[in-house]
C-alpha cells in the first residue's frame, strides 16, 4: 500500500490530493473513498496508506483509506 500526506481535501467540493511519499505525484482522493473508509473528513498534513484504483472514468484514485 501506498502512503501519503494529504496535501488538501475540500468538504464542500468532495475531493482532494493526496502526495504520495515515494516522489511518485499526487493521488486523487474522492469523498466517497473517504465515507468508505469511516473518515469525516482529512486534514491538511494527515498521513494515509491506501490502494490506487482505476475507476469507470478510466481515472487512477486513491480507495481503502487508512491513517498511517
Amino acid at each position: 500500500m501506498p502512503i501519503g500526506t494529504v496535501k488538501f481535501f475540500n468538504s464542500d467540493k468532495g475531493y482532494g490530493f493526496i502526495a504520495n511519499e515515494d516522489g511518485s505525484g499526487d493521488s486523487f482522493v474522492h469523498a466517497t473513498a473517504v465515507e468508505r473508509a469511516g473518515m469525516a473528513s482529512l486534514d491538511k498534513d494527515q498521513r494515509l496508506s491506501y490502494d490506487l484504483e482505476k475507476g469507470r472514468d478510466g481515472k487512477i484514485s486513491a480507495v481503502n483509506l487508512q491513517s498511517a
